[in-house]
């Protein structure tokens, strides 16, 4: 029988390294995208397993099992493609863009970017329908009063993942309390300490440069007008659309499974399409596969509301594959399990453990691009290390969804920064520096673990040999 070798922590680094560097040099130099990078990560990971003693049909199991870890994902895109495009060709967004121009008040038009998908995602537990929906009106509304895309996309997807952090519909929130075998509500109700304050002060910096724009340039109220004009000339607007977002949330509120849940929004969207703006079946069927093409006569408004469909989603449902694939074959090969376990070894301090955690949920991050791996692994490798050292459990799956639910977003190549760079039309490198929520929960987490603020004690466990990691 051939034997299996664990790496050497160089050796475990040498594909996330090659991604990173690969990575920089294409958002840097080539602009060819991230799938080139994480399939030279994957070769380079496959050359690793094999000096490792495994055989071409292991790694190839590994890519497989990685891959199937995505599927649920990629069901739920494909899914979110037809809701993007049924709901603006049955003006649900256009009204909610029209409502918003004329209600809205370019002062405060940025808190609200951030704050008005936060209550969505806390209420419907996914960060990606939110941003489909919710973000692309903002989007809108922002360009329509001057912001920079980039500028409102940031403030968008830091509300979206309040939700994802914090509601108890999340699977991310759920996830991470199974992992760290916390009662959900324990666990929600300790994370309130990072993820209210992150909020605040992120609605508060929004509001400064905000308001410092909008005092700086006065409201073209032309070019207004002519985004109004343009959305009433192209779809019947009235404010009793609105009801279908509601009904929307009313199904999450119930619990409906996600899938079915996502298929019924879309379909409530073809049904606003034909029955009121009078698309015709061939009109709907296209824009759920290929997306809604408009024709306002307003060009930056048609680029935004010019999208949606099955098709706009297949690159992003490339790069979850293959960024997943990734992190199955280095978890197969124990690289996950050395670079996280020699953390481990290294830490005497509690103080230490909490950033060590932290840190593994970032180092996850940044080699398979996938929130439930970032989670999943550290919380696994950390639980007994924790308790050894008198660290609740809650604790760790506070830290778990800081780096794996939020902090994630700072990863370019990440399944949640290319979905939000598919939605909007933008690099994720143009967004990333404006999460600004994604940068305070995690930092906030690392003052709380160097203070003991908010740290909670346990009687230390019983002194164990820690898992080979």
């Amino acid at each position: 029988m051939q034997v299996r070798k664990l790496p050497s922590v160089p050796i475990a680094l040498l594909p996330i390294a090659v991604l990173v560097v690969m990575a920089l040099v294409s958002i840097t130099i080539w602009d060819i995208g991230m799938l080139i990078p994480l399939m030279t990560a994957i070769a380079v990971a496959v050359v690793v397993g094999k000096f490792l003693g495994y055989t071409w049909k292991d790694l190839e199991h590994s890519l497989v099992q990685g891959v199937s870890r995505a599927l649920p994902a990629v069901f739920i895109l494909f899914l979110i493609g037809t809701i993007i495009g049924t709901w603006i060709e049955g003006g649900l967004i256009p009204t909610i863009i029209y409502y918003g121009l004329t209600a809205i008040s370019p002062a405060v038009f940025l808190p609200l970017a951030c704050l008005v998908p936060a209550v969505v995602s806390l209420v419907l537990g996914t960060s990606l329908t939110t941003i489909a929906t919710v973000g692309i009106a903002f989007m809108a509304i922002g360009e329509g009063m001057g912001f920079p895309p980039a500028l409102v996309a940031g403030a968008v997807i830091s509300g979206a993942f309040f939700g994802d952090k914090l509601s108890p519909l999340s699977d991310t929130t759920n996830l991470a309390a199974a992992m760290g075998g916390v009662k959900l509500f324990d666990h929600i109700r300790h994370m309130l300490w990072d993820t209210i304050p992150a909020l605040v002060i992120s609605a508060i910096l929004y509001a400064f440069i905000g308001g410092s724009m909008s005092a700086n340039s006065g409201t073209d109220t032309g070019q207004l007008e002519q985004l109004l004009s343009g959305l009433d000339s192209q779809f019947v607007i009235h404010p009793l659309l609105l009801i279908v977002p509601v009904i929307a949330i009313g199904l999450m509120l119930l619990r409906v499974p996600a899938i079915l849940t996502l298929l019924m929004i879309s379909l409530l969207g073809a049904a606003t399409a034909f029955v009121i703006q009078g698309s015709t079946i061939t009109d709907i069927m296209q824009s759920m596969s290929s997306g809604f093409v408009s024709a306002t006569g307003v060009e930056f408004l048609d680029g935004l509301l010019s999208r949606g469909g099955v098709e706009s989603m297949l690159s992003t449902i490339a790069l979850v594959i293959v960024a997943t694939a990734l992190g199955g074959i280095l978890e197969e090969t124990g690289a996950f399990k050395v670079l996280v376990g020699s953390m481990i070894s290294r830490i005497k301090r509690p103080s230490s453990m909490v950033a060590g955690s932290l840190g593994a949920g970032f180092t996850v991050a940044f080699a398979s691009g996938e929130q439930y791996v970032s989670i999943l692994l550290p919380a696994l490798a950390f639980i007994e290390p924790y308790k050894k050292m008198g660290l609740a459990p809650v604790n760790l799956t506070r830290a778990a969804e800081a780096a794996g639910t939020v902090g994630i977003n700072l990863v370019p190549w990440s399944v949640p920064a290319v979905f939000a760079a598919g939605v909007f039309g933008l690099a994720p490198t143009e967004f990333i520096p404006f999460i600004f929520f994604a940068v305070l929960v995690p930092l906030i987490n690392l003052i709380y673990a160097y203070t003991g603020f908010t740290i909670k004690r346990t009687e230390p466990a019983e002194d164990k040999t820690l898992v080979n990691a």
